[in-house]
């Protein structure tokens, strides 16, 4: 069968080629093309956009990219009409993929809908259009089923993909060793973020707490597909930027810095106290705070329904506050309670396996609809 994936971040890509693999250990014949990134390269079929083309996040930020959007969504539109898939497989990224799924229901083309956007979190009334668009829809949190129940829509949990890319991870035992960082002095993992816009204005604010805990080994995670330019601060302080292995740094740290998103939860995941940053244009986060719904911007704090670690959102992302929430991750009674908590959110995300019986559902439906 022919499968169109449309995915707009990196987290994303992750994912979809997990779901790929599996969709090809049951359908040997599968063919693949797709709106992604290097991973599901990796795994086979043929790249229309790399998604960091379309990683725009923020409210501001995408009324001043809107022509750029409306050309990828035309060109995307296109490409699936002429490709003419079994099924089109929407991986989170809401704003673009929901009126993807919009134009697939319009021309009877199948749409399945893996990682659902977070409806819950604002304007909870587009789960109706969810509901009138989307033929499948595959949620990775618990909670998630019973908030669709509300609109009488039945969805499929399958669990956590995050699971089974830790799951499939193996530690680089030379990983100090080759990044020439200190056996003898503790990390504190920074973790930025992955967008243009994240990056800009959080790390400056991230590195600025840098000197007040020179005991500890500062160490950035970059990825490769965003300019050095946006890492000079850390080449001015000569702190170590680890290109693409995000895992094995999280494996090595004793706390972290992180943007809030998908890293949280695989920061938490790795068993790593943090402090959650985030910070956007001020009109962007106008807009946000009067739309969101949920009290955490966090998924730790979600998925738990608490306050587990502490979240500086914008104007309360400074250093002297970073500074203090930094100190209480290293030890003490905060840092305990953070790791107990962890304990508890891993038993709440259930066991690895969400790819796979994602791949198995979305087969089963194909071949018996």
């Amino acid at each position: 069968m022919k499968y169109y994936l449309v995915v707009g971040e990196r987290s994303g890509d992750l994912h979809a080629s997990n779901l790929m693999k599996e969709i090809k250990k049951l359908d040997t014949k599968a063919e693949f093309r797709f709106f992604g990134g290097e991973q599901m390269q990796t795994v086979g079929g043929t790249l229309v956009r790399h998604y960091q083309e379309m990683a725009i996040m923020g409210f501001v930020e995408v009324l001043l990219n809107i022509r750029k959007i409306a050309r990828f969504l035309k060109e995307c539109k296109q490409d699936i009409l002429e490709y003419k898939p079994d099924v089109v497989i929407l991986v989170d990224y809401a704003g673009f993929n929901m009126r993807i799924a919009k134009f697939c229901k319009k021309n009877n083309i199948k749409n399945f809908y893996y990682i659902s956007p977070k409806v819950w979190a604002w304007n909870t009334k587009r789960a109706l259009k969810i509901k009138q668009n989307v033929d499948k829809m595959f949620v990775i949190f618990p909670f998630e089923k019973n908030f669709f129940k509300q609109f009488d829509y039945e969805v499929d949990f399958v669990g956590n993909p995050l699971l089974d890319a830790i799951r499939a991870f193996v530690p680089n035992t030379q990983f100090l060793e080759n990044n020439k960082l200190d056996i003898n002095k503790k990390i504190i993992a920074v973790l930025p973020g992955s967008r243009k816009g994240e990056v800009s204005h959080i790390l400056p604010i991230m590195l600025s707490t840098y000197g007040y805990f020179k005991d500890y080994q500062w160490v950035v995670a970059g990825v490769k597909n965003l300019s050095e330019d946006f890492y000079t601060e850390c080449k001015r302080l000569n702190i170590p930027i680890i290109y693409d292995q995000t895992y094995d740094l999280l494996a090595h740290a004793y706390a972290a810095v992180v943007t809030s998103g998908t890293a949280t939860l695989e920061t938490a995941l790795f068993n790593i106290p943090q402090v959650v940053c985030y910070k956007g244009s001020w009109i962007s986060y106008q807009i946000a705070k009067r739309l969101i719904k949920v009290p955490y911007i966090s998924l730790v704090n979600l998925v738990l329904n608490k306050q587990t670690v502490v979240e500086l959102i914008q104007d309360q992302l400074n250093t002297e506050n970073l500074i203090k929430e930094i100190e209480k991750t290293l030890g003490g009674e905060t840092r305990e309670i953070i790791l107990k908590d962890y304990k508890t959110l891993q038993q709440m995300m259930g066991t690895a396996g969400a790819s796979e019986i994602t791949a198995k559902q979305m087969y089963q439906y194909l071949i018996t609809e």
